[in-house]
C-alpha cells in the first residue's frame, strides 16, 4: 500500500531530476579509542541541479570535513551519501577513483596553486582530466578552449604556466578545469577569500552564470558575506551539527540560531555595522549554555 508521502516523492522524481547531492544523517569521527572525537553529527542536506548552497561556519565547525567526506577522502561513521543518484556510502578506494575519473564531482581549492601543476601549461592542465577519461587529444584541446571562454579568459593564456597568471586568473582556470569534464557537482573551498575585491566579484559572477547549465555548486566558507549574494540557500554548521538552513534571504534577514546571528554580527557588509562586544558575548553565552 502506497502512502501519500511516497506518492509525492515519486511524483517529484517523475517530474524532474532528483538532487545531485543527498546527504542523510551523516556522522564522521576522527581517531580511535579515547582519542576518538566527533567531527560531524546527523548532517542532512540535499542540493538540486543548478542550485548553489553555501556551507558556512568558523574554523573547526566541520565544513571542510563535510566536503572531504562527500569527496570520499574521509570515511563515514553513519549515514548515507548519494551523488547524482548513486549511493557512494560504502565505496572503496577503487570505486571512488572511478567516480572521480568520470568527472561527476569536482573540487576547487582555496589556493589554485595547490591544484594546478606549476610545471604544466594552462592548456595541459585543462586537457589532463579529459585525457584520463579517454578523450582524444584534439577533442580535449577544443573543449579546453571552450571552457576557458566560459570563465572569461582568452586563449592566449593556454601556453602560459600558472605562475605567470594573476590570482584571479588562476582561480578561473581552476573553475574551468573542474567543469571541463561535465561535472554535476562542484565543491569550492573558500573560492574568493584569497582574491582582491575586483577579482572576487568577477569570480562570483562567473559562478552565478555557470549554474544555468545545471551544475550544482557548494561554497565552503567561513565568511557569510562572501556567499550570501551568490548562494540560493545557506547551511550553517556549528561544532559538527547543521544548526540552520534556509534561503540566503531568510538566513541573512531572519536568522534563527544564536550561532548564525553571531556570524552575521561579524559580517558588517550584511548588517550595515558589526555587532558590538556585548551582543557578541551574549550570543556566545547562549551557545555555551
Amino acid at each position: 500500500m502506497t502512502t501519500a508521502a511516497t506518492e509525492t516523492k515519486d511524483a517529484v522524481h517523475e517530474d524532474g531530476p532528483g538532487p545531485v547531492l543527498e546527504v542523510s544523517g551523516l556522522d564522521v569521527h576522527y581517531g580511535r579509542g579515547r582519542k576518538r572525537r566527533r567531527a560531524l553529527h546527523g548532517v542532512t542536506l540535499d542540493i538540486a541541479p543548478g542550485e548553489a548552497v553555501g556551507v558556512i561556519g568558523e574554523t573547526g565547525s566541520g565544513k571542510s570535513t563535510l566536503a572531504r567526506t562527500v569527496l570520499g577522502l574521509v570515511p563515514t561513521s553513519a549515514g548515507s551519501i548519494r551523488i547524482a543518484g548513486e549511493d557512494v556510502s560504502g565505496y572503496g578506494p577503487r570505486q571512488w577513483r572511478d567516480l572521480r575519473r568520470r568527472g561527476v564531482i569536482q573540487y576547487v581549492f582555496q589556493d589554485p596553486l595547490r591544484s594546478l601543476d606549476p610545471d604544466l601549461t594552462i592548456e595541459d592542465s585543462l586537457v589532463e582530466p579529459l585525457l584520463i577519461q579517454g578523450v582524444r587529444r584534439e577533442e580535449a584541446a577544443l573543449r579546453a578552449r571552450s571552457f576557458l571562454d566560459r570563465v572569461h579568459l582568452t586563449t592566449d593564456l593556454l601556453a602560459r604556466l600558472p605562475g605567470e597568471l594573476s590570482g584571479g586568473q588562476r582561480q578561473r582556470v581552476s573553475v574551468a578545469r573542474a567543469l571541463v569534464t561535465g561535472a554535476r557537482l562542484v565543491i569550492l573551498d573558500e573560492p574568493v577569500s584569497a582574491l582582491d575585491s575586483a577579482n572576487r566579484v568577477q569570480v562570483l559572477e562567473i559562478l552565478k552564470e555557470l549554474r544555468a547549465s545545471g551544475v550544482a555548486l557548494v561554497f565552503i566558507s567561513h565568511d557569510l558575506g562572501s556567499v550570501a549574494g551568490t548562494a540560493d540557500r545557506i547551511a550553517v554548521l556549528h561544532q559538527g551539527e547543521l544548526v540552520e538552513t534556509g534561503t540566503a534571504h531568510e538566513v541573512v534577514n531572519q536568522p534563527q540560531h544564536p550561532y548564525t546571528r553571531l556570524l552575521l554580527g561579524s559580517a558588517p557588509t550584511l548588517r550595515g555595522k558589526p555587532a558590538d562586544r556585548a551582543e557578541r558575548e551574549a550570543l556566545r553565552a547562549l551557545l555555551s549554555a
